[in-house]
């Protein structure tokens, strides 16, 4: 290409045929507008009234904590889900694993974020893992004793 001397100007558009996938989509598009259509004024509709239900009635203190958290709650929040997701990593192989590994990383971390909370649970857990396993031991000698 020179600098000096311009092209030519006699370009044409030329489209590319559709395939028939293309046709295909685009037909199940124009077969699908009308309940498409029908959804989304259904989804706009009672969007509004789960909205104003929801943050009113009952989740308005959720709501009002995550619209003002507290200093360092979104950090803390990362941490603990990043702990989740590194224990599905770790957890591979069988299923009991995929939900012990990211439940125990994440309790982990949220326990040292936040000790207090973690020290009530775990009493609260505490007491009634040994309630359940009391009536387990009560069901088992019953049994024995019966037979």
């Amino acid at each position: 290409l020179s600098l000096y001397s311009s092209p030519a100007h006699e370009t044409k558009y030329v489209e590319n045929p559709q395939t028939q996938l293309e046709e295909g989509v685009s037909r199940l598009r124009h077969v699908m507008e009308p309940y498409t259509a029908w959804w989304t004024e259904l989804i706009d509709s009672s969007k509004v009234k789960v909205d104003s239900s929801l943050c009113s009635d009952f989740f308005s203190e959720g709501c009002e904590f995550l619209q003002n958290p507290p200093a360092g709650f979104y950090p803390r929040l990362g941490v603990i889900g990043f702990a989740g997701i590194v224990g599905l990593f770790l957890a591979r192989g069988s299923r009991i694993k995929k939900l012990v590994y990211p439940a125990g990383l994440m309790g982990i971390g949220a326990s040292v974020y936040y000790p207090q909370q973690a020290v009530s649970i775990a009493k609260v857990a505490g007491t009634q893992l040994y309630d359940w396993s009391l009536q387990g031991y009560i069901a088992v000698e019953s049994l024995w004793k019966d037979n």
